[in-house]
């Protein structure tokens, strides 16, 4: 037997030298992986919660969607489904759709937006929060508007001797 373990103790010794002489060489590899260039850096996996498509939502639709949880998402109006409606002036100086309708698909949700000639909001299943303020003063403060489930709120055009106002932010709020 110790002729046996005489024969393996040099292999055993080789691989252990080999693992410990190779470690090092393979930690100190270059970093840049093979087949990129050297000055490119690879893209960020960072959510910046931007809107998907939003430029071309903003030229097909008029309607700025600037970025959200993915909770409150555009679609098709519909008086079957259960939607938040954004109701907007329409006309020369107005909107040419007439109203935006928005799915929350959760209890809690945010979106920024920018949506001109708002008149009024209409709720169905979710209240909602929204922020608006006027079109004319970008630089007025925002005020909050409060929408109860299955609730209409008339702003800005829409409220007696109420100005044109931009609706900035929608948070669905249970």
């Amino acid at each position: 037997m110790t002729s046996r373990i005489r024969r393996i103790l040099p292999l055993v010794g080789a691989a252990v030298l080999a693992v410990l002489v190779g470690a090092p060489v393979l930690a100190s590899a270059d970093p840049q992986p093979t087949g990129g260039s050297t000055g490119a850096a690879p893209p960020s996996a960072v959510e910046d919660f931007s809107y998907p498509n939003a430029e071309q939502i903003q030229r097909d639709q008029g309607i700025k969607l600037i970025k959200g949880d993915g909770h409150i998402t555009l679609a098709s109006c519909d008086d079957t489904a259960q939607q938040i409606k954004v109701l907007t002036v329409q006309g020369p100086n107005g909107d040419p759709q007439g109203a935006y309708c928005f799915k929350a698909t959760a209890k809690a949700g945010y979106l920024a937006l920018e949506v001109p000639h708002v008149f009024a909001l209409e709720t169905a299943e979710h209240p909602i929060s929204a922020d608006l303020r006027p079109q004319s003063d970008p630089t007025a403060p925002a005020t909050t508007v409060n929408v109860a489930k299955n609730g209409y709120q008339s702003v800005g055009e829409g409220a007696a001797g109420g100005a044109p106002t931009v609706l900035l932010e929608v948070r669905v709020t249970g």
